[in-house]
């Protein structure tokens, strides 16, 4: 069935359905996506209330890039108050990524850099192709990041390496980003956006309410000390068990209606 282009919430932000799964890309190449205002909202705006038929969400960007980061035209003339809401902005519009109710896989390419790669943190699985690069160089134009890079990168690559990528500009290859931890998959050139959409339409199968629990209960388990952690684990293992849709899952695997572990899986 062919995609089912969605009416755009902003020029720079193209939208179209595959089934159960969105495909949000950013339409900026010339630019090499970079991140202004008006896609930083259209962004927001489509994870905070996404289609209802919506069940997973792959980001790309169009174009030789993923994104190139903050359009530092944006900030250029700011004063700090601006600069706070600016930032603010961001992490508003990111959060609706991180913590909506879509699970979202970043497929990424050519340039991830500074505010690129703080967008694409905030997606919960990521996809790179061979030609992906990682770079923050925030502390070679004077600035510092602002898009929930602080919090999200160390978490996922560690702080001494995100200390080492703003102070000296270091770059990271796709292969690098895959060995660090900032990749999930490595794709060949132009394979990733496919892989990026099977992994979606495969989560977008899952029960809701298990994608709900990875979603919005494993970061904070993750976060909390060890006895409320386990206690929310309990909680939440039970709520799920007693879904229906899970009662009909576990019935079909229990009869040998379901499909069996395999170790076959992509990169």
């Amino acid at each position: 069935m062919p995609p089912e282009a969605r009416p755009p919430l902003s020029a720079l932000l193209a939208v179209e359905m595959h089934g159960p799964v969105a495909l949000v890309r950013l339409a900026r190449p010339e630019k090499r996506n970079a991140l202004n205002e008006e896609m930083v909202e259209a962004l927001g705006a489509f994870f905070a209330a996404p289609p209802a038929e919506a069940r997973a969400a792959v980001l790309a960007g169009n174009g030789a890039h993923f994104s190139a980061g903050l359009d530092l035209a944006d900030i250029s003339a700011q004063d700090a108050t601006a600069g706070v809401f600016h930032s603010r902005l961001w992490h508003q519009s990111f959060r609706h990524i991180a913590e909506g109710r879509l699970p979202v896989i970043a497929a990424l390419h050519g340039a991830v850099i500074g505010g690129g790669l703080e967008l694409a943190a905030a997606c919960h699985i990521r996809v790179a192709e061979r030609s992906a690069y990682y770079a923050l160089p925030e502390g070679q134009r004077g600035i510092f990041v602002g898009g929930g890079g602080s919090v999200r990168l160390p978490r996922l690559i560690g702080l001494a390496r995100m200390t080492d990528m703003m102070l000296t500009g270091r770059v990271f290859s796709a292969e690098e980003g895959q060995a660090i931890g900032i990749s999930n998959y490595l794709a060949e050139p132009d394979a990733g956006l496919a892989l990026a959409l099977d992994l979606a339409a495969k989560i977008a199968s899952n029960a809701p309410l298990t994608n709900f629990a990875v979603l919005q209960a494993l970061p904070r388990i993750a976060e909390s000390d060890r006895e409320s952690g386990f206690l929310a684990e309990s909680l939440m293992a039970a709520i799920a068990a007693a879904d229906q849709e899970a009662k009909s899952r576990l019935a079909a695997f229990l009869e040998g209606r379901a499909a069996k572990i395999g170790r076959a899986s992509p990169t």
